[in-house]
């Protein structure tokens, strides 16, 4: 199967490759043969997701065994095996993946952001590929080099700047304020000022799932 042909059953199913790579060249070991494609959320994945029986039925964790199940469904066909950043402990190496596509990048803020979807990062799973797939080349260039990083202010308490990176506990302590129900509601207002994370197409319905999982 083609990386196109990968992109589209992702598509389908409303989940977009985050990014690719060959382990082999990054990681200069012999045993790391074949190609990582990272799967994660993106415009289609709401309309998708918000139908689905995993969504529907109330239980916990809906996201998570969604996700299981659609990679296992796309998988299955190509002979490809799943991983996903909840396995664990020890945990799949997701941030390492990821930064070396070359889609990846180092936020001011220190999270990462994406090439399309910037600080809307949601990755669902990773294919691991028997075989060395051809890969589009990235970029290479991190969108944050020329961007005047609207997010190391938006945050009112500054849980996320430059100065702090991600201050976790003030994040968390200004959520259960009345001033964190915009938060709470409508995603994380740094996230929300990255320029690309118009990207991830998110709807406030999306973004209070998130953060209610982030900050139950």
């Amino acid at each position: 199967m083609s990386y196109a042909e990968i992109a589209k059953q992702a598509k389908d199913r409303g989940l977009i490759v985050m990014g690719a790579l060959h382990p082999r060249a990054v990681y200069s070991a012999d045993d790391e043969v074949g190609t990582i494609v990272l799967l994660g959320t993106g415009a289609d994945f709401w309309p998708v997701f918000s139908q689905a029986s995993e969504y529907l039925d109330a239980a916990p964790n809906p996201v998570d065994r969604w996700s299981k199940r659609v990679l296992a469904e796309i998988a299955l066909p190509i002979a490809a095996e799943c991983s996903f950043p909840s396995d664990g402990p020890p945990y799949p190496p997701f941030i390492s993946w990821a930064l070396n596509t070359g889609r990846f990048f180092q936020s001011p803020v220190g999270m990462m952001v994406h090439d399309t979807v910037g600080l809307m990062v949601s990755l669902r799973g990773a294919l691991h590929l028997r075989q060395e797939v051809l890969l589009p080349a990235p970029t290479g260039t991190s969108p944050c080099d020329t961007c005047p990083a609207p997010c190391t202010t938006a945050c009112p308490v500054s849980a996320l700047s430059a100065e702090n990176l991600y201050n976790l506990s003030a994040c968390h302590d200004f959520l259960d304020t009345s001033d964190g129900a915009g938060c709470m509601a409508r995603g994380c207002i740094a996230r929300r000022a990255c320029p690309l994370s118009v990207g991830a197409a998110r709807t406030d319905v999306q973004s209070a799932l998130h953060m209610k999982a982030f900050h139950p």
